[in-house]
């Protein structure tokens, strides 16, 4: 299989955040349930393109009995069994004239995620508020990752002990991408008490109530590597 012509396909362009500028529907955005197989035609006998790990992001164009057609990186589409897949409430968008698909490759997850990254680095400076959720005026910890990824429809629990459940584990440091979701230990609490979002070359996001707010860190330090307890994606 060619995977760089078969790999779900969502842009940073493609997503509909507020520092965005989009205008053409793709489809919804969906989210494999379990591990699933785009197929060229709705039969499981038929070629199979793609295979699809679960949590992974999908452009869902439409539903046709018990399969979903979802849309490839080269502009064609696939199918799904539609029960290994839920929709979220969430429409892909692109430039209106731009490409239907990139054929650069990657996963749709790994492109959402640098949207997301980027996006959250919009409100460094917001002051941390234990318990807030307005990114602009106050927010705290896993109040901001909430808020981040409600940006693309994706509904995380409030609090970090809760969200650190949610979403594929990324078990190795070097195998983290930017919009991953990082989970920190609290010794006081004795629990997961503190959440950010990987930016990329070591660095993460957060609101920190030591920073005062949103600002960014270097995972890489002691201080951080000795409390950090999962990655999720």
């Amino acid at each position: 299989m060619n995977l760089s012509r078969t790999i779900l396909v969502l842009t940073a362009l493609a997503l509909s955040l507020p520092s965005f500028a989009v205008k053409k529907v793709l489809g919804k955005l969906g989210q494999a349930t379990e591990a699933t197989t785009i197929y060229s035609s709705m039969s499981k006998r038929s070629h199979a393109y793609y295979r699809v790990k679960q949590y992974e992001y999908l452009v869902v164009n439409s539903a046709r009995g018990n399969w979903m057609r979802v849309l490839m990186c080269d502009g064609r589409s696939g199918f799904v069994p539609a029960e290994t897949v839920a929709k979220l409430p969430y429409q892909v968008t692109a430039d209106v004239g731009g490409r239907s698909g990139d054929r650069s490759g990657g996963t749709l997850a790994s492109r959402s995620g640098s949207a997301i990254a980027n996006y959250a680095t919009n409100f460094v400076g917001t002051p941390y508020v234990w318990g807030g959720n307005d990114p602009q005026r106050g927010i705290d910890c896993s109040g901001f990752v909430k808020q981040m990824f409600g940006q693309i429809g994706v509904s995380l629990p409030r609090t970090a002990a809760e969200q650190v459940n949610v979403g594929m584990p990324v078990q190795r440091l070097e195998d983290l991408q930017p919009g991953d979701r990082l989970y920190f230990w609290e010794k006081k609490r004795n629990k997961v008490g503190h959440t950010g979002i990987y930016l990329g070359r070591g660095y993460f996001i957060h609101s920190s109530h030591g920073n005062g707010g949103v600002a960014t860190d270097y995972l890489g330090t002691q201080k951080w590597l000795r409390i950090l307890v999962a990655a999720r994606r």
